[in-house]
């Protein structure tokens, strides 16, 4: 007798196994397709009309090279900061116009006026006598200087930096 209840014990097993073995490959494709269906987005439709609207504008990577067609100027005041220096001797004093994508940036960009200035004393506080004083040295601060202007804009984004005004001291 108990030679039966272990082979009926035996029997039951596999088939168990093969239930619970079912029904976590089951629960595991039904989460898949859960998870494809959240990360495929909205239909079409709903994705061409958020890239028409103004707010969704997206500033490119790199800085505008266009300069036969250059777009609304905005001029800056001047800055004058420290470079970053151990003597804290040297000092830049620059001038800057920004190139906006379109005109109607230009609130924004009255609107958010201490913020920008503040990103640009920062950004330039922070370079040394060497990060500026070579041509090439100069570009990167302008790419610098658009990206993260552009983070904080909704309604166009800046296309280049153009130094009017460039003294290191």
């Amino acid at each position: 007798m108990a030679d039966e209840d272990i082979k009926l014990e035996s029997k039951k097993s596999p088939v168990v196994l093969i239930a619970i073995i079912g029904v976590v490959v089951f629960l595991l494709i039904i989460g898949v397709i859960v998870v494809m269906l959240l990360m495929s987005g909205g239909d079409d439709k709903q994705v061409a009309q958020a890239a028409n609207t103004p707010s969704a504008q997206v500033a490119p990577k790199q800085r505008s090279n266009d300069f036969f067609n250059i777009g609304p100027v905005y001029p800056m005041e001047q800055y004058v900061v420290n470079l970053l220096s151990e003597s804290g001797t040297r000092y830049l004093k620059t001038t800057m116009n920004l190139e906006l994508s379109e005109e109607t940036l230009s609130p924004e960009i009255d609107k958010k006026q201490a913020l920008i200035r503040d990103i640009i004393i920062r950004s330039l506080s922070a370079k040394t006598y060497e990060d500026v004083s070579t041509a090439k040295g100069k570009e990167r601060l302008k790419d610098e200087l658009v990206t993260r202007i552009n983070e904080v804009l909704r309604d166009g984004y800046i296309k280049n930096v153009f130094f009017t005004d460039f003294i290191v001291q």
